[in-house]
């Protein structure tokens, strides 16, 4: 497998969490009082922004490089943020980075895996 074969792959399987992100709102009804109350929604979206962060950190150096309008620090950051200091997270900031940021994140993902 090449390496832009395995970033295309890799990029699959971000774009699946974020489509498990957007089931999760959809289950929940995507309510911010829901999600501060429902620790299995909080989760649930919280595992799949660690898995994004993880597979985003798993990608070649030289695909980050040329697709610079993606925050990759940023996504791996958060993957830290998630795994580490999960009793400490910040409930606003998740639900933020869960809602635009992963649906432009699926879209860039949707558009790059398309292209021939």
């Amino acid at each position: 497998m090449t390496v832009a074969d395995r970033d295309r792959q890799l990029l699959g399987n971000i774009a699946k969490y974020c489509r498990e992100i957007e089931h999760a709102h959809s289950e929940y009804g995507g309510n911010y009082q829901v999600f501060c109350s429902n620790p299995t929604y909080r989760n649930a979206v919280a595992m799949c922004l660690m898995q994004i962060g993880e597979l985003a950190g798993r990608l070649s150096d030289e695909f980050r490089a040329a697709n610079t309008g993606i925050p990759w620090r940023a996504i791996r950051g958060m993957r830290n943020v998630v795994a580490h200091e999960y009793g400490g997270l910040d409930i606003e900031m998740l639900w933020e980075t869960a809602g635009t940021d992963t649906q432009e994140l699926l879209a860039f993902c949707l558009n790059f895996i398309r292209k021939p």
